[in-house]
């Protein structure tokens, strides 16, 4: 992905559950309560997030997998990561080693 305020690969909080809904879907950190709803494409895009972790690498399957301008894709993929960092449901790929 362009956007270089965003890390490379990210991974999911150590107290996030995911779970599925008929395709959507909801996030929460056990921690701290927070919680997140996902509709269809933002849950394939979680989906892809925890399988790849690579960002460029969710792009281009999302991109193989949506009839939409791969612009738009990656404009939406960066404003849902953003808002997961926002609230620590996702964090930078190498802070999750630590």
């Amino acid at each position: 992905m362009s956007d270089a305020q965003l890390p490379p690969a990210v991974a999911i909080s150590r107290d996030v559950v995911f779970r599925d809904l008929d395709g959507e879907a909801v996030i929460l950190d056990l921690a701290s309560g927070v919680y997140f709803g996902l509709d269809p494409v933002g849950t394939r895009m979680w989906q892809l997030i925890e399988q790849h972790g690579a960002l460029d690498e969710v792009l281009r399957v999302m991109c193989d997998e949506y009839d939409a301008p791969p612009d738009t894709i990656e404009r939406d993929l960066g404003v849902l990561v953003r808002q997961l960092l926002d609230k620590q449901l996702l964090v930078p790929a190498q802070a999750q080693a630590s």
